[in-house]
């Protein structure tokens, strides 16, 4: 693994690659705008699910596989795919907007946004109210805080700071954790306010390392309260949706074993089986 993977600079090369994006003008592009797009409850959408709730998500590639999906990412190839998805039985989608490393875009959102009628939350390391602004005009529904980026001042402001201009924007935060102190200051951090979503995500932002035992083993030592809670990274197998549900996940957020799929329709029916 080459030194720019090493523990402790892969996070600020993350951020750096945010700012580089909004400095290139990525969050600013010329999509069209929907912030008069009535918001959908991701939390709503994840609560009354009669069946296992599925966050599918759209991303090109990934720093730890490189190239996940070859197909060219048209408005046609994103509408299909996202159209896929939700008639299999997707609840809500994420969409990955970072466009280095991870080759997304907020346009890939934004055409999305007029083809399906279910929850989308933008999937980016949001260092700035610049991205939050973004996702509010491409039709976004929610936005993803990761707690290690604040913990490790490589943001713009507080993490209270942005939950609050998201939600004064009429966006809902997914708040995301990883280790034992993260999640635990979460917790602490949401326990008196409403409709809190958080993710705990299996791969650690710093080694790349992915353990599913991350989610099982913080929800057997946390009571997560009234708090809905989605399991997020290395969810590949109905086994590992059934084991994540006993431990108490509320929702399951699966992208690269779906997006690596030559048939996206029979992955997603498959992880459903026995689930």
């Amino acid at each position: 693994m080459s030194k720019f993977f090493e523990r402790h600079n892969y996070l600020n090369k993350l951020a750096q690659n945010s700012y580089k994006a909004i400095d290139a003008g990525v969050y600013s592009g010329e999509s069209p705008d929907y912030s008069s797009h009535n918001q959908l409850s991701l939390k709503r959408s994840i609560l009354s699910c009669a069946h296992t709730p599925l966050i599918t998500e759209i991303k090109f590639a990934s720093p730890s596989r490189g190239t996940i999906h070859n197909q060219d990412p048209s408005d046609s190839s994103l509408k299909g795919i996202a159209t896929t998805m939700v008639d299999a039985g997707a609840i809500a989608l994420s969409i990955v907007t970072q466009p280095y490393l991870f080759n997304g875009s907020p346009d890939y959102l934004s055409a999305i946004r007029k083809t399906v009628a279910v929850p989308i939350l933008m999937k980016d390391i949001v260092v700035s109210d610049v991205q939050i602004d973004s996702a509010k005009r491409v039709g976004a529904d929610c936005i993803l805080l990761i707690k290690s980026i604040f913990d490790n001042n490589l943001a713009e402001g507080s993490i209270e700071k942005f939950a609050d201009y998201a939600n004064r924007k009429g966006l809902q935060v997914v708040f995301e954790a990883h280790r034992e102190q993260e999640y635990k200051e979460v917790l602490k951090l949401i326990r008196d306010q409403k409709q809190n979503l958080i993710g705990i995500n299996n791969r650690d932002l710093e080694s790349l390392n992915v353990d599913i035992g991350t989610t099982l083993d913080l929800l057997k030592r946390y009571n997560k309260l009234t708090n809905t809670v989605i399991s997020e990274s290395g969810i590949s197998r109905p086994e590992d949706i059934q084991q994540l549900k006993r431990g108490g996940a509320d929702a399951f957020l699966i992208g690269t074993s779906i997006m690596e799929s030559e048939d996206i329709r029979s992955t997603i029916t498959n992880l459903y089986q026995s689930t």
